[in-house]
C-alpha cells in the first residue's frame, strides 16, 4: 500500500521520483522545525524561567503595555504599582519582560 502511495505522489510514476518527493517533504520538515519551532520553544522556556524567578521590588511590562513595580506575588497573581500608587491585580502570564530589554530593542 505504500508502494502504490509513492507510486501515485511520483510525477512519472517511477519509485525513483516518489523517494526524492518524499526526502524533498523530510528536508521541508526539517527546516521547518530548526527555523521556526525550535527557536520558538526556546524563547517561551526564558520567559517562563523569566517569570518564575520575579520577585518584589522587580520592574516589569505587562502584555498590555502597562509598566508597574511589582509590590506582592502570590501563586499565579501578581500585584503591581503603578503611577500615584495604584495597584493593579495581573495574572503572572500576562508578565512580559522588564522594561530594560524593551529600551534595549528600540
Amino acid at each position: 500500500m505504500i508502494n502504490q502511495f509513492v507510486l501515485l505522489m511520483s510525477p512519472q510514476g517511477s519509485e525513483d521520483g516518489g523517494s526524492s518527493s518524499l526526502i524533498f517533504l523530510l528536508l521541508i520538515v526539517v527546516v521547518f522545525y530548526f527555523f521556526m519551532i525550535r527557536p520558538q520553544m526556546k524563547k517561551q522556556k526564558e520567559l517562563r524561567k523569566y517569570r518564575e524567578a520575579l520577585k518584589k521590588g522587580d520592574r516589569i511590562v505587562t502584555t498590555g503595555g502597562i509598566y508597574g513595580k511589582i509590590s506582592e506575588i502570590k501563586d499565579n497573581i501578581i500585584i503591581i504599582e503603578v503611577e500615584d500608587k495604584m495597584r493593579l491585580r495581573i495574572d503572572k502570564n500576562a508578565v512580559l519582560r522588564d522594561p530594560t530589554d524593551i529600551q534595549e530593542t528600540r
